[in-house]
């Protein structure tokens, strides 16, 4: 069942929360897979339905409102990397001239909602290995391993073409496994 978009453009506020209640969790996960802390990805979640509102206007019927929002979390999602970036290269400058304060540090207690306490210790080596990764390629992965879709949703959402997409999930995965054979073959030998 979709959401009527014709409703949604007219600002009818149960179309709005039909259409929440639909794409929140994949919009979160998406989220978390890119900015592996719950609150920060919690905080995007609502920013993508604010902007959403406030952008349905230039939603191009021909398009999936799907895509459109999963796009709308993924340039959130870079933004904030982006800010976060700049904040810790801050964060170490300060430090370096006043030794007051220490750099900004990532929480070490990593928890995924969807994964198995069991599996936790290693759901973080993913993560870490994923965020090493160029953000095209993070982004393809996290959508088609953590949110299923298929090469052509991909395509649409990142806005580029299926090769690309194919070209990407290949470079990711190659160098997920490089990063990861390090962190198995170093475990292996606790």
């Amino acid at each position: 069942m979709e959401v009527d978009i014709q409703e949604l453009k007219a600002g009818n506020e149960q179309a709005f929360r039909q259409l929440i209640a639909m794409h929140s969790r994949g919009i979160f996960n998406l989220c978390l897979g890119m900015i592996p802390n719950r609150e920060d990805a919690e905080e995007l979640t609502q920013d993508v339905f604010v902007e959403a509102y406030k952008h349905i206007g230039t939603f191009r019927e021909g398009s999936h409102i799907k895509t459109w929002l999963f796009r709308i979390a993924m340039n959130k999602c870079y933004d904030h990397i982006k800010y976060s970036k700049r904040k810790k290269r801050h964060g170490i400058m300060q430090s370096l001239f006043d030794k007051d304060d220490n750099p900004i540090e990532l929480p070490s207690n990593f928890q995924h909602p969807g994964i198995a306490l069991d599996n936790q210790e290693h759901a973080k080596a993913l993560y870490g290995a994923l965020a090493t990764l160029p953000e095209n390629q993070h982004m393809a992965f996290t959508l088609y391993e953590m949110q299923g879709m298929d090469y052509k949703q991909i395509a649409e959402t990142m806005a580029v073409s299926v090769s690309a997409v194919e070209s990407l999930l290949s470079r990711a995965r190659a160098g997920l496994r490089k990063k990861l054979h390090t962190y198995y073959t170093n475990n292996a030998s606790s």
